[in-house]
């Protein structure tokens, strides 16, 4: 399969999950990186009126998963350890999530994520480890 099919296919499945609906969120995905764009929205925000540390984290962790699962063509990745770090509150605009993979082992990835505002500031970033699940990538899980 050539790269940029599974990239492609990689794309449709996170948008056809639930939450990423509910979110907008939307996905460019190349060899080992990952940009995720996520609107503002303030049902999404926690009682001080700013956007919640969920959708952070969210944004941080499929970034950081998907870039690591482009280097991955035949079953979805899991992350098994996620620390994530929020550094400013953000209550309009778009958020941008880019994650990178870090080391490609073979039996355990690594990989970074960092978010900023509208504005290019950055307002979290993210590590994570990840490994191969014995889930196969196919239509059932929206990858199509």
């Amino acid at each position: 399969m050539e790269n940029q099919e599974h990239y492609r296919k990689l794309e449709n499945m996170m948008h056809s999950a639930p939450l990423v609906k509910l979110t907008g969120a939307r996905v460019e995905i190349s060899r080992g990186e990952a940009v995720i764009r996520i609107p503002v929205d303030e049902k999404f925000f926690h009682a001080a009126g700013a956007l919640h540390g969920a959708i952070y984290f969210m944004a941080l962790d499929n970034a950081a998963f998907f870039a690591v699962n482009s280097l991955v063509k035949d079953v979805f990745v899991l992350t098994t350890s996620f620390t994530t770090y929020l550094t400013r509150p953000v209550s309009e605009g778009v958020i941008k999530a880019v994650g990178r993979v870090v080391n490609p082992h073979p039996r355990q990835y690594l990989a970074e994520s960092v978010l900023h505002n509208s504005e290019g500031k950055e307002i979290g970033r993210g590590h994570g480890v990840f490994l191969k699940s014995k889930i196969p990538l196919s239509e059932k899980i929206g990858y199509q």
